[in-house]
């Protein structure tokens, strides 16, 4: 009997739809509905957050002078610790990233071009290989994009203003497909390295020990830094619980019956039992009184205002996104993470999306998620440019996906090569950073700038050199990565081996081969 080879062609699926019939059997996992999107990236627990915020503002009424001297000598700031805001992608499910969204090349960077038959396996036929057609090469954001990927398409809508002062760089590095096991989250070695912010050390859109769907190191994860988990707006009015104080009072009243409540506490703290035979015990305690409540009345001044927690009400957002799209949730916890994290009430964060297990025989399915995915990264350079900080994003997915050649020529497909399996030779993550003041500058120590700017390299077939950098073959040490390049930026790569006595990237010269940008702010912003 013939076969029909005149197949009716599958239309691509609703960016929210779930990803059936992949050949993985039943999901029986948390992280196996969040990569076939059966439940979105937001929908885990019910744990409430910290909250929301505006940009910050001038308080109803400042602290008086007394009290702001004593909230500096407890560390209480207005941005945090004053390190640059951090978010990263966790794309549940083994998105495509190499080839079709970033271009990966050999030794010599990312326009040193595979073969055909590796452009072909990443998705891309010969006429839209950039090795046949330079066109396909568009480097508006620093890093190499291909011209008609959904990732760099996404970005340039939400922000097409922050692009000349944005670069990236591409790592190259196998993944394991379909697993949360990938200790690929970062978020508590970016703690470490000083991020913190003025409320929360970290968060996360999943009520995970990670915040997100990959697994931390396991050596990275500091308890006492769990991130909280943040997803939506309407998390923000239960952010700061004043009590019945602000109510029966106006802010600014709250704000002066605490202050008047620390001062009193302030004159008995020397008071306290000298008893206590351990004096280090005693300083403790006096300093989290002390602090406690001018942290209180700090707290108050700033954010006693439920209006003040609304990102609908946030004018910079609602220039980034409409009304409408924030009625998605992916669109939605975006907000919601990057005001915090940019504003630096949170140090770090971290967004989940799902539905990224996208290997369903057409092309159209992963184009529409993938777009998705840029228009919420685009967002937050966006908003760190209108906020005026320096921002650094990071993007990843457990495993990837690869083509058998066969093309889809659908509206949504537009040519390009079917997702067909799961293969995590041809995976990657990326990252970009924006910067105020001026186009981050690629580092040149121990090799040119094109080799800083990928990390690695794939062979000419499109599968990961494992030999190319340490992280290549291992999770672990590709968080590593994040962690050093982080720290370069604040030009603290020298001091990488005393926060992180244990890695594993070698010496000084191996940590600069590994290192993509000079620094853009010195120690702090």
């Amino acid at each position: 009997m013939k076969r029909n080879f005149f197949r009716k062609r599958q239309q691509p699926l609703h960016p929210d739809a779930p990803l059936l019939n992949l050949g993985h059997g039943k999901p029986v996992s948390r992280r196996d509905m969040l990569g076939r999107g059966l439940i979105s990236g937001a929908a885990f627990g019910t744990l409430g957050l910290f909250g929301l915020f505006s940009n910050p503002r001038q308080a109803m009424a400042d602290l008086s002078s007394d009290m702001e001297a004593i909230k500096a000598e407890c560390g209480i700031t207005a941005d945090g610790a004053g390190k640059i805001p951090f978010i990263c992608f966790d794309l549940a499910g083994g998105a495509n990233i190499a080839g079709s969204n970033v271009l990966v090349g050999g030794q010599g960077g990312q326009e040193d071009f595979l073969t055909s038959g590796g452009y072909s396996k990443l998705g891309l036929p010969g006429s839209m290989a950039p090795n046949n057609n330079p066109t396909m090469v568009n480097r508006e954001l620093g890093l190499a994009f291909h011209s008609d990927s959904p990732f760099l398409q996404g970005i340039l809508e939400k922000a097409a203003a922050a692009a000349p002062n944005t670069n990236g760089c591409v790592i190259p590095a196998r993944s394991e497909n379909d697993t949360a096991n990938n200790p690929h989250n970062p978020l508590y070695g970016i703690f470490n390295a000083g991020a913190d912010g003025r409320l929360m050390s970290l968060i996360g859109s999943r009520s995970s020990l990670s915040g997100g769907n990959s697994m931390a190191p396991d050596s990275s994860i500091i308890a006492s830094a769990r991130p909280t988990k943040v997803d939506r707006r309407s998390d923000a009015t239960g952010l700061v619980d004043t009590g019945k104080l602000v109510g029966l009072l106006d802010q600014s009243d709250a704000v002066s019956v605490m202050e008047s409540i620390a001062r009193i506490s302030h004159k008995r703290i020397d008071q306290i039992d000298h008893g206590l035979t351990d004096a280090n015990r005693r300083a403790n305690l006096q300093d989290l009184l002390r602090c406690g409540y001018v942290e209180a009345a700090d707290i108050t001044d700033s954010f006693g205002d439920p209006a003040e927690l609304d990102i609908r009400q946030d004018m910079d957002i609602l220039s980034i996104f409409s009304e409408a799209e924030l009625n998605d949730r992916e669109f939605e916890k975006t907000a919601a993470i990057m005001k915090l994290v940019v504003n630096g009430y949170a140090g770090a964060g971290c967004i989940s999306m799902g539905g990224f297990d996208y290997h369903t025989g057409e092309r159209g399915t992963g184009e529409i998620r993938d777009l998705r995915a840029g228009r919420c990264m685009g967002a937050c350079l966006e908003y760190a440019r209108r906020v005026g900080v320096p921002l650094m994003i990071y993007v990843f997915s457990d495993g990837s996906v690869s083509s058998n050649g066969r093309i889809d020529d659908s509206q949504e497909g537009r040519g390009k090569g079917e997702w067909t399996g799961d293969n995590s030779s041809t995976a990657a993550s990326f990252f970009l950073v924006y910067n105020p003041n001026g186009r981050p500058t690629l580092n040149t120590a121990g090799g040119s700038a094109e080799v800083h700017q990928q990390l690695g390299w794939m062979r000419p077939d499109a599968s990961v050199e494992t030999a190319g950098t340490p992280a290549a073959n291992n999770v672990n040490l590709l968080a590593e990565t994040v962690w050093l390049n982080y720290m370069a930026l604040h030009g603290e790569q020298g001091v990488f081996s005393q926060r992180f006595p244990n890695h594993s990237l070698g010496n000084s010269t191996s940590m600069d081969r590994l290192t993509a940008f000079e620094p853009i702010v010195s120690g702090t912003i």
